[in-house]
């Protein structure tokens, strides 16, 4: 009988643990008290989506309940002994520029790109923290970086320093990822390397070399950068190039077809968000722009739905140069940028029938190299704009690879930053 008893007072820490709590509650918009759907809210490392009518009930140990949604700031509430929560968010469009690794850096950009967001009453950046020569420009506590040269070129000493010194200006931080596209990893790991079909490294138009999707190794190097973008104080993580190559000359480790792209990039996401659920941070990623449109996984392995389900907000990449055929009844889509971006953004939203909030589009910024349609500055920047509000979505971004932004007003003010 005395060993019976022992065995159970053992095994009761496994079945009930104290410190699990079961919270109820529902998330609504502070101004309006309507409920917002699918918002996310977390208590340590599980997390629950919210339903129609904004409610979760969650089991999970922690003081705090943690609540993020596309479109609006997100939240820390002391649980303070409530089984019931009601927590109101306040909204929060995002409306940003873009800044490389070498433009954060060098203060006569930066400061530039803060003059443009401050002049347009604009809130936010992104910033390359692994952008597309895949190195880190700042130090961090990775090994594997180190290994494979990614901290060769450190243009940033401090940047938890940085991200201080930008959050005392009120922006909204972005931390964006190039994934797949890796010329350091693929080049120090050549077995993780995605190969021609004749089994040479593949390299893309830039000569650059790309990890296979398929292995592990890159998803867990990827988050762990993730990781300590969180911890520095950036607001969001933005997943790029989270795709397959867009060459069908190419091979993998494994089999490889419509299928089995489009859940290993959806598993990706997947495994990220969850990754970061004790961060509270948000969680995007870009998409091709075709992708709104097209019902295959555009041979790289994003299909819309799958990659709304998996992550916070999508970004597609709806910049009118990059449609090649246009859409239809617009064939040259530089002449036509408001059509370009509201109808590809409303084709995304009806094939999956989510709220425009979780949608959030990268515009253009930079000279047309297609159709010899000049330069998108303040004129284009406003359309562009116009359509992404008129859809609703949750903000916009501006991308400029150069990094050089109009001196000119493009964005219309509201007489205060949201």
């Amino acid at each position: 009988m005395i060993k019976l008893l022992w065995a159970v007072l053992l095994l009761l820490p496994l079945w009930a643990p104290a410190d699990v709590l079961a919270v109820t509650g529902r998330v609504l918009d502070a101004k309006t008290q309507a409920p917002i759907a699918r918002a996310f809210v977390a208590m340590g490392e599980q997390g629950v989506w919210t339903d129609q009518e904004g409610r979760f009930q969650l089991d999970a140990a922690g003081a705090t309940i943690k609540v993020k949604a596309p479109g609006y700031q997100r939240r820390e509430v002391p649980l303070a002994g409530q089984a019931e929560a009601e927590i109101t968010l306040e909204p929060f469009h995002v409306k940003a520029l873009y800044l490389t690794v070498y433009g954060v850096a060098v203060p006569r950009i930066r400061e530039a790109a803060i003059a443009a967001v401050e002049r347009n009453n604009m809130n936010a950046l992104v910033i390359d923290i692994k952008g597309d020569r895949s190195f880190i420009p700042f130090p961090v506590d990775i090994p594997l970086a180190k290994e494979v040269g990614a901290q060769n070129t450190i243009l940033v000493k401090d940047m938890k320093a940085m991200v201080a010194a930008l959050k005392e200006k009120n922006l909204y931080l972005i931390a964006r990822i190039v994934v797949f596209k890796d010329n350091l990893l693929a080049t120090a790991k050549p077995e993780w390397a995605v190969r021609t079909k004749g089994g040479a490294i593949f390299k893309d138009r830039e000569r650059l070399r790309w990890i296979d999707p398929f292995r592990r190794e890159a998803w867990d190097y990827n988050i762990a950068v993730a990781k300590i973008a969180a911890e520095l104080g950036f607001d969001e993580v933005q997943f790029d190039y989270v795709r397959f190559p867009d060459n069908r000359g190419t091979g993998y480790s494994q089999p490889v077809n419509e299928n089995t792209r489009t859940a290993t990039i959806t598993a990706f996401l997947e495994t990220a968000y969850q990754a970061l659920i004790p961060y509270n941070i948000m969680v995007g990623a870009d998409i091709f722009g075709y992708v709104c449109w097209n019902t295959n996984d555009t041979d790289i392995g994003q299909k819309i739905a799958p990659i709304v389900n998996a992550i916070d907000v999508v970004c597609p990449m709806v910049y009118p140069s990059g449609y090649n055929w246009g859409i239809p009844n617009y064939r040259n889509p530089v002449k036509h940028p408001y059509e370009i971006v509201y109808l590809s953004l409303k084709r995304a939203q009806e094939r999956t029938g989510v709220s425009p909030l979780r949608f959030r589009p990268w515009l253009q910024a930079f000279r047309d190299y297609a159709y010899g349609g000049g330069d998108f500055t303040e004129e284009r920047m406003r359309i562009q704009i116009q359509a992404a509000q008129d859809f609703g979505a949750s903000g916009f971004m501006f991308w400029n690879p150069r990094n050089i932004y109009p001196t000119g007003v493009f964005a219309v003010s509201t007489g205060k930053r949201e």
